[in-house]
């Protein structure tokens, strides 16, 4: 006789713990449940260590702060028996690839379009725990920790050893289910379950995701150089982006999702039924990006992982877009409003920008006006090119 199975990939089981996780995650409306115990294989502190060695990891320097706790999750928390690893889906509804070619319009990573996903699922995770405990355990012996992207622990790991998906070349998860598009979410319970089985490599000889990157930020598969990243060079870089980046990261104003895109096993993935994950109202069009001043963006981005970026970063961002448009068009907005900016960052873009989009003789009297009178060293630079 043939088990039935729910559409999480377990066989249902009456009064079990484990049928009882994933129907809790399917009220609180998760896209797919799976769970682990808490430990790490050691391949995986391994090669973060080599990750923080080769100094892949930029500016971000709480991932070598924190390496001791993020190598293993006993090490954060060491009453931890077992991870829950919940997935949502976050599929767009269109490919992001076509919007590259989009070149007057700033192009916002599919992850950030709506609203800040720690906010959406961290309140999930808290619901979803509370009324685990009340089911499982009448005398309160039951401990939990949620965690959503925002402390040390390796969320990706732990989803592969749970059968969520596995770790692609481009270093993601992939799911056979969800293609590139699954926001994590972990519950660490101090308590044993029955344990899903882990998932396994389904990326053969593809290299899709390695190949497709702009500014060619794989050194081999599996091996990502974060500084070379778009992502990084566009959130979590604070400096002016280097010159050799600016022509590769052409509209890409907060984030990328060239090599999550390409992913063939996107073939299987469904548009996100979260609401929160889309906003219709913003307008990404770069003319009235690059004229936000602190207020509007702040108002615009409220929710939005757009947001923690502050406003300076982001409209250097958009000035590298408006750099790489074509579209003379632009060339007031950044004259009148960006060259003359209170922040060195943004004016040093903006100088970027117009060399990029004027003609000569239009360059020759915009330095003569704005060069002697300039004296952030950065933004002299910008200028010398």
């Amino acid at each position: 006789m043939l088990k039935q199975y729910s559409h999480f990939g377990f066989p249902m089981q009456k009064n079990n713990e484990n049928v009882l996780i994933k129907e809790l995650a399917k009220e609180f409306k998760f896209d797919i449940c799976m769970v682990t115990d808490s430990k790490l294989p050691n391949i995986a502190g391994i090669r973060l260590k080599k990750f923080i060695e080769l100094g892949f990891h930029g500016e971000m320097k709480w991932i070598e702060d924190t390496f001791e706790r993020r190598k293993s999750p006993l090490n954060l928390w060491p009453e931890a028996k077992s991870a829950i690893v919940l997935g949502l889906n976050y599929g767009p509804n269109v490919n992001p690839l076509r919007k590259n070619n989009k070149k007057s319009l700033g192009n916002i990573s599919v992850y950030a379009q709506g609203k800040d996903y720690h906010d959406v699922i961290k309140g999930r995770l808290k619901l979803f725990s509370s009324k685990l405990i009340s089911k499982l355990d009448k005398q309160c012996l039951t401990k939990v920790k949620v965690f959503v992207d925002t402390a040390p622990l390796m969320e990706k790991p732990l989803a592969e050893k749970a059968g969520i998906g596995w770790q692609g070349k481009h270093t993601n998860l992939v799911s056979r289910q969800f293609g590139s598009w699954l926001f994590l979410g972990i519950i660490l319970v101090n308590k044993i379950f029955k344990y899903d089985a882990p998932e396994v490599n389904h990326c053969g000889s593809c290299d899709k995701c390695v190949s497709v990157c702009p500014t060619k930020a794989f050194d081999a598969p599996n091996k990502l150089n974060a500084t070379k990243c778009i992502s990084y060079l566009t959130i979590e870089n604070k400096n002016i982006i280097p010159k050799e980046f600016r022509k590769a990261i052409g509209n890409k104003v907060f984030g990328c999702d060239d090599c999550l895109a390409v992913c063939p096993w996107n073939k299987y993935a469904k548009k996100s039924k979260e609401i929160k994950f889309y906003n219709k109202k913003y307008n990404y069009n770069l003319i009235n990006l690059l004229k936000l001043d602190d207020k509007d963006f702040r108002n615009k981005f409220s929710g939005s992982p757009v947001k923690r970026i502050g406003r300076d970063r982001f409209i250097r961002n958009c000035c590298i877009a408006a750099g790489n448009s074509e579209n003379t068009k632009l060339i007031s907005t950044i004259v009148t409003l960006l060259l003359n900016d209170k922040s060195s960052l943004v004016r040093s873009s903006a100088v970027w920008a117009i060399q990029e989009l004027a003609d000569k003789d239009f360059l020759q009297v915009l330095r003569s006006k704005h060069y002697e009178v300039e004296s952030d060293d950065m933004v002299l630079k910008e200028w010398n090119i």
